[in-house]
Parts: C-alpha cells; structure tokens; sequence
C-alpha cells in the first residue's frame, strides 16, 4: 500500500504489540501515522516512536478520541477562561467492565487482550481518561509535566473466576497465569507539584467511567455524571453539585467549546462514541489541510502511554516511585499550551 498508493497519512490499528513497528515503518515511507491507544507498550518503543517522527518530520498523534468528548472539550475551554481557577488535582480512569472479550477467542480484541492480563501487572490502558485531564493542566506543554509515578494493584482474581465459569477446565485461558490486578490505582506527580488519580479496571462488575474530575482554587468540574461547582459558576452550598440537564443548560450554552458548536451537530450524526471520534478525524484532517500542528503532539501521546510501564514497574516494586522520562528533551517548558480551536 505504501509503495503504490504511496499515502498522505495512515491509520494504525492492530493489536498494540505492532504499534510501534507499523507506525514507525509508516513514518519511514514518507505517511503521516495516527495511531490507536496506547501509543506503545513500552518506553522503549515510545522513544522509538518519538526518534522516527523526529528523524522523518512526519506527524504522528496517539488517536485519543476521549479529548473530543462534548463534556471534555466544554472543561477545556472553561479551564482556559479560568473558570475554576489555578488547578490543582485532577482524577482520570478507565472502569470498564471488558470480561465478555474473553469470548473472542480466535479473532478479535480478546484474542490478543487476554494475554496482557497474564503477562503484566499495572494499569495497561490508562490514556482515555488521563488524555483529557493532562490537556486541561497543560502537561508536557510549558506549565508543567510528568514528574513521577506510584502505583498499586489489587489482587487478580475476576478474570481467573470468569474463565473457570465460562470455559471448559481444559480450555487455555484456564491455563493463563491471571497476573494482572482487577483495580489499579496510580498517582502521578507533576514537576509542578499537582497531583493526579488515576485508575484502571476491565474485570469489575462495575458501571462505566473515566472520573474525568479537575479542581481548582475555584471550582470542580466533573464527569460520570456531568456535574461542576464552584464560586463562578453561582454555587452556594459546596455540599451539593450543578446537575441534571436543567441546571447545566446554562453552563452548557455559556461555555461550549467552539470547536463542539462548529461541528457537534454532524458529529452526533455521524456518530463514534457519541460524536468525538468523528470530531477527532474531522480535526486530523483540517490541521494536516491547513497545515497546523495537531491538537495532541507526538510527545503527549508517549507520556500519556508510559504510564503502562511505569506502574508495571512501581506495582513490582511495592508502589516505588517511578520517574517519567521527558521525551521532549527539555522542550515542553517552550511548547505553547493546546489553544481553543475555534
């Protein structure tokens, strides 16, 4: 395909242990890539991915779709407007309950996905809620960045529970070794000093969430419910949120992102997760157009995805902090902030 259609860009979406290589031959071949999460499986190979776009002068974004979420691009603008004031904390995740892959056993995501499970021990999949929060606080772009990581996972026990239940005694994933905690919870520390949450569980019985909580000196702004608080946003009692579609209607017509008010629309037509992943593709393909650098640099999409590692590392080592390493070589503390796409 390379060779004879010779394209613009690509889209990388295999299994994640061939991110690294098809992105980076991508690159090489003269194409832009955009890669499914994670970015990469290991360090390693994200500073491979970084060194190739580099060396090539190719774009390459980490397709995270959740940036593009309504919720999520509305608390991005009302961060920028100082809404909530200076940040502080923020709380990411991904809880979602993924046991039924398990059944894809041949083919499809959990042919291969099961075998993360038995072979490592961290949060594998932290950038759907990281991805957000990490843009609102301007990580890796001039105010601050990774600074270092803790983590801890609970015990392994639902994916063992689920196999025994669903599959023959003999069957291989009644073989598999379930190394992999069902909950794990990490915390990152930025060079700032700011703290944020994050956790991941795809075993649980538990309802969906990415938390997609940031707070300021003046404000809460948070997900899963969609629910904020704050001295500018007319609260008056702190023991209560702003919810239900009544009361954030006016915040909704207030602080609508730009970007949601061009497009929402034919996105939620168009569909993907509500109407970001069309937006997301929508802005890939306006910025390579128009020549603009995209809305997640290469380097976020390796930090973002270097929390696998890392906590895989902090959870063998009994929580350890675990130091990022700056895959921008220093230059994050001149990156321009990601501004509000109008």
């Amino acid at each position: 395909m390379m060779k004879e259609v010779k394209p613009d860009a690509v889209i990388v979406c295999p299994s994640w242990e061939w991110h690294c290589r098809v992105t980076c031959d991508v690159m090489k071949m003269g194409a832009h890539a955009f890669v499914e999460v994670p970015m990469a499986v290991s360090i390693k190979e994200l500073w491979e991915i970084v060194d190739t776009s580099e060396q090539t002068r190719k774009h390459c974004m980490m397709m995270e779709n959740v940036n593009y979420g309504r919720e999520e691009l509305m608390y991005l603008n009302m961060v920028r407007q100082g809404v909530i004031g200076d940040l502080l904390y923020g709380e990411a995740a991904y809880i979602h309950e993924l046991r039924g892959q398990m059944k894809q056993v041949e083919r499809g995501t959990g042919s291969w996905r099961t075998y993360h499970y038995a072979k490592r021990n961290g949060n594998v999949y932290p950038t759907h809620g990281l991805g957000p929060v990490a843009q609102y606080m301007n990580l890796a772009r001039k105010d601050d960045c990774f600074g270092r990581l803790v983590s801890f996972s609970s015990p392994a026990l639902g994916r063992a529970a689920y196999a025994r239940k669903n599959f023959p005694a003999d069957h291989k994933w009644n073989k598999l070794d379930f190394a992999c905690g069902d909950m794990n919870t990490s915390i990152i520390k930025t060079t700032m000093g700011r703290t944020v949450l994050v956790e991941w569980d795809e075993t649980s019985p538990r309802p969906y969430s990415r938390l997609n909580l940031i707070q300021g000196t003046l404000g809460t702004l948070a997900g899963f419910p969609t629910r904020v608080a704050g001295e500018k946003l007319g609260n008056g009692n702190y023991h209560e949120w702003i919810e239900g579609n009544e009361k954030l209607a006016p915040i909704f017509e207030k602080y609508e992102h730009p970007l949601w008010k061009r497009v929402g629309p034919l996105a939620l037509k168009m569909g993907g997760h509500g109407g970001m992943d069309f937006v997301m593709l929508f802005r890939i393909i306006e910025c390579l157009r128009n020549g603009e650098p995209m809305d997640q640099n290469v380097y976020e999409g390796a930090f973002w995805s270097s929390v696998s590692e890392l906590s895989e590392y902090s959870v063998a080592q009994g929580g350890m902090p675990q130091v990022f390493p700056d895959f921008t070589r220093g230059d994050w503390k001149t990156t321009a902030p990601l501004g509000i796409v109008q």
